[in-house]
């Protein structure tokens, strides 16, 4: 009853913890920046959040994830680890990811184009292709080829992850309504060596300060986890800002685990469902020793963060140049209006981070700060490789490059403009078919997250209501 209560309080302690984000706290390197547990400026609450997500965001969002262009993920689920030898991977079944035959995938969808903007009379040029041939016909193919090669190099420079995927030969599509994320029973020391390779050597973490291989260890439980994370206080804005995005992903694959637990597996049918135990184990403020409430909090802030995302990029899809294409004109026109409905709303959320706070002060430190940022998070990308578990790869890989999306979005060096006018070109600024679908997964695995919670309080109050009516009965005779 004790852990169930703590647990109760938390969760429904989170509305009043502020989510504000302080401006004009920069990280310079002669100067250490300070980041309280409030961050200012956004004036946010999660039960703000909360309400706005649940009751509006959600539902919409949801339906547009079940549409044929956004289940169909194309991932390299083979490549070999970059960073240490693989002697086996998982061999549990729930670990498997049933790959889409070809005849599975829409004809459109398979022919894989690179752009969303392409056009839908099946002739898959890039409409750098037809530019480059309108200014000088002359120019040979060879130098053609070669500006091409110099723009696709001038975009990589925006990306915050990598995205090879689409080119290799191993890669698959894959349904992610076939394949979704949950309980494997991927866990131990394999699953810990991938986090604590994220932690230690890619969040801007001093060596002298070391994280327990899992926090449910007897180290963690003996040390108060307050001294963990009081390296953090000397951290800049920037680098305690991209811890907490790292910890928020965390957060939001556990309660995924948690809310979709193997609760039964026998010869007639498994059954998935809610595991308050392994929440609390997660969670629980005393078990976690004060961790599980930072945890909670950052799954908040990685919300912010992608929310602010989807705001920023609804110019870029305002564009009738930009279509969602599956070969079916109806379909595709109803799946762009219904991503425009879920932009606007997305827009409309009154209290949204503001990333303008981020990487200003000196020009030379922020842009080296800031290529630091995209070098840490590409390797993290690349760590999502040495995954044993396929179907824990798969997602591992999509969420990674969905958070790294929503990054190029609110710092790409080609700003997102309004709609461009019937005389002038569009914008620089371009996404692919890839990072589309990585976006909105992605968000969708975030957004659903903090649904769940609102699942785990109805639970923690049942039992809270039912311990209170056989206590009140327990005296009566």
């Amino acid at each position: 009853m004790g852990f169930v209560f703590k647990v109760f309080v938390v969760l429904n302690l989170l509305p009043f913890l502020s989510c504000e984000f302080q401006a004009g706290n920069s990280c310079k390197l002669n100067d250490v920046c300070r980041m309280t547990d409030y961050l200012d400026d956004c004036l946010c609450d999660t039960k703000t959040i909360d309400s706005f997500n649940n009751d509006k965001l959600f539902p919409v969002l949801h339906q547009l994830l079940q549409t044929d262009y956004f289940r169909f993920y194309k991932v390299n689920l083979n490549k070999p680890c970059p960073f240490w030898a693989e002697k086996n991977r998982c061999g549990m079944r729930n670990c498997a990811v049933k790959p889409c035959k070809p005849n599975e995938v829409p004809e459109w969808i398979r022919e894989n184009p690179q752009h969303s903007d392409e056009a839908n009379d099946g002739l898959h040029k890039c409409e750098d292709d037809e530019k480059l041939g309108d200014v000088d016909s002359s120019i040979s193919e060879k130098t053609r080829q070669a500006i091409l090669e110099w723009k696709r190099y001038d975009d990589k420079e925006d990306y915050f992850c990598m995205l090879d995927d689409e080119d290799l030969p191993d890669s698959q599509y894959v349904d992610l309504l076939l394949n979704p994320e949950r309980f494997t029973g991927y866990k131990g020391a394999k699953a810990w060596k991938i986090w604590n390779s994220i932690y230690e050597e890619n969040c801007f973490k001093p060596y002298t300060v070391k994280r327990p291989l899992s926090p449910m260890t007897a180290y963690a439980r003996e040390n108060d986890g307050k001294e963990f994370y009081r390296w953090l206080e000397g951290l800049c804005v920037e680098k305690r800002a991209f811890y907490r995005l790292i910890s928020g992903l965390h957060t939001s694959i556990n309660v995924h685990l948690c809310a979709r637990y193997l609760l039964a597996d026998n010869w007639f049918e498994k059954k998935w469902g809610h595991n308050l135990s392994e929440f609390q184990q997660r969670f629980d403020e005393d078990l976690t020793k004060g961790e599980g409430p930072k945890r909670l909090r950052n799954l908040y802030f990685i919300y912010l963060i992608e929310l602010r995302a989807l705001s920023k990029v609804l110019p870029f899809f305002e564009q009738p140049s930009v279509q969602l294409y599956t070969g079916q004109l109806e379909q595709d026109k109803q799946i762009k209006k219904m991503l425009l409905e879920l932009l606007r709303l997305a827009k409309s959320f009154p209290l949204h981070f503001d990333e303008g706070a981020l990487f200003t002060g000196d020009k030379d430190e922020a842009a080296q700060l800031k290529e630091d940022f995209k070098r840490k998070f590409r390797n993290i990308t690349r760590i999502m490789d040495c995954v044993d578990c396929l179907k824990c790869r798969l997602w591992g890989k999509l969420q990674t490059q969905g958070l790294g999306t929503a990054l190029k979005i609110l710092f790409s060096e080609h700003q997102i403009e309004a709609l461009p006018k019937p005389d002038s070109s569009k914008t620089n600024f371009q996404l692919t078919r890839h990072e589309i679908i990585s976006l909105f997964n992605a968000f969708g695995r975030i957004s659903t997250s903090i649904r769940e919670l609102e699942n785990f309080r109805s639970i923690l109050r049942n039992i809270s209501l039912n311990k209170a009516i056989t206590f009140s009965t327990e005296g009566i005779e």
